[in-house]
């Protein structure tokens, strides 16, 4: 996700981290064994006079598999499970408002199990993992082609396109 959302105007910056779990400062290698309880996260800086929460959350939906409660495509296991974390009551609000309204669409089939939870402390990754599409954009893009995400989710939003997110609240 730090790649897409580092093409978001409005951005400032974007950490690839770790969050929710029990144990303090966990490495990358900690985190993949899924016993941490943390999930593989980033930190999504921006500037509100330019892009919105819901812009962000949008961006978000149309980027993940909401239904798959395993993981993410070729990544598996309980830290790759989707979530979104907030930080107060209005951005809790908003997730669940865009949640509902996707459940409610029918544009899945199978039910849409992302979580929405209170933010915790948050851990950078390590250095290799920050930018990490950049750092490594041959062996990113071809996990990434392999993964089977692009064509998923393109068959998915191509019929969606002006699917409406915040049904009951005004964006921005």
């Amino acid at each position: 996700m730090d790649a897409v959302f580092q093409q978001v105007p409005g951005v400032l910056s974007v950490t690839s981290g770790y969050t929710g779990g029990d144990r303090p400062n966990p490495t990358y290698k900690e985190v993949c064994t899924g016993a941490t309880g943390h999930f593989e996260a980033v930190l999504v800086r921006y500037d509100p006079a330019k892009v919105s929460y819901q812009d962000l959350l949008e961006v978000y939906w149309k980027h993940i598999d909401p239904t798959d409660p395993g993981g993410q495509f070729y990544d598996r296991g309980p830290q790759y499970t989707t979530a979104i974390f907030y930080i107060n009551a209005q951005q809790k609000e908003l997730a669940e408002e865009s949640r509902q309204a996707l459940a409610e669409s029918g544009i899945f089939e199978n039910p849409i199990v992302t979580l929405i939870l209170p933010a915790q402390e948050f851990y950078p990754a390590e250095t290799y993992h920050q930018n990490y599409s950049g750092k490594n954009a041959a062996s990113f893009e071809a996990f990434h082609v392999a993964s089977g995400s692009e064509p998923f989710l393109e068959k998915i939003w191509q019929k969606h396109r002006d699917f409406i997110f915040f049904p009951k609240s005004r964006k921005r």
